[in-house]
Order: structure tokens, then sequence, then C-alpha cells
């Protein structure tokens, strides 16, 4: 039996390999699975993908966004790998993932530019942030933006226009780029 059981967990992994390398995905809930989860005071998804690299028992794991100022960021540890479904509240992946957000291209995932800003206004949920991005781009004045998901400041998310290029800030609030 013993045999068997390896023989499994073995074809399980080479079939986990042979798909390509694991990356975590922004956007993506993996609903199912959970043995425990906690608040991630920081809001930092981050924290949530080590503590499963660390947890012998972890397959996966999802971070959900703060919501509102009293429902803050939470992880959920899975001791299976769910499949994934598309939720814009938050990330998940599995256990060996890599990459938290999209480093790459000129949108700035879990970067503030704090500074410069000449507007801002509120925004529906967006984790592309590209609403933001959009407006920046329609004003002629803005050199940069960022988009601060909801719940980290406000209940609701907020879109900073900025007239001057300010220093990044690795902060995991928020969504970033520069425009001009």
């Amino acid at each position: 039996m013993r045999t068997k059981a390896t023989w499994l967990w073995a074809l399980g992994l080479i079939t986990l390999v042979a798909s390509g390398p694991a990356s975590a995905q922004l956007g993506y809930d993996r609903r199912g699975g959970d043995y425990a989860n906690f608040v991630v005071r920081n809001g930092d998804p981050e924290v949530c993908a080590r503590r499963c690299e660390r947890d012998g028992r972890c397959r996966a794991w999802s971070f959900s966004f703060p919501r509102t100022a009293r429902a803050p960021a939470t992880c959920w540890l899975k001791n299976s790998v769910p499949p994934r479904g598309a939720d814009q509240c938050c990330i998940s992946g599995v256990r060996g993932a890599a990459v938290i957000e999209p480093r790459q291209g000129v949108v700035e995932y879990s970067i503030d530019r704090y500074g410069g800003d000449f507007r801002h206004f509120d925004l529906a949920r967006d984790p592309t942030g590209e609403a933001c991005k959009l407006a920046c781009e329609g004003e002629a004045r803005c050199r940069a933006y960022t988009y601060v998901r909801p719940g980290y400041l406000l209940p609701a998310a907020r879109c900073y226009l900025k007239d001057r290029i300010t220093r990044p800030r690795t902060r995991p609030c928020c969504i970033s780029g520069v425009v001009r």
C-alpha cells in the first residue's frame, strides 16, 4: 500500500513539473482545501506564499486583499491544489510559486509612488489598476499614477494622478505606473 501511495505522489509531482513552472496568479482564488487561515496585518501577499513554503502540509494558498477596513487581508493555506477560479479579490498559487504579482512591463505592482498628487478619485475594484492608468493617459498634466486597492486606505479603491514622477516605494496596497 505504501508503494502505491509513493507512486501516486511521484506521478503527481511529475505532472506538476511537466506542466511548467508554478507561479502565483493575480485575480484568481482557489476555493476549498483550507486547513488554516490567518490575518496578514501588513496586507502583503508574499507573507502568505512564504508561510506555505515553510509549512509541510501546504500544497496551495490563496490571499484575499482587504475588502474593507474591517475585513483585513487574509491568507488561506490549503492541503490540496484546488482548481483556480477567476476572482478579483485574490492572488493564489501553489507551493513553489516564485512570482506574487507581475513584475515586468510598465505597470508597477506592489509599488506606491508617494507624492506629486494633483487629483484623486474613488474607483471600482480593479486588480490591474487599468482604469487609473487610462485616467492618467487622458490628462496632459499627468506623468504618473498610483491605484490604491480597496481596504488599504479606504473601503473603496482610489486613484491618485501625479504631475511629477516620484520615487517608487514597495507597498502591497498599490499599483503604479509612469505614463510620460
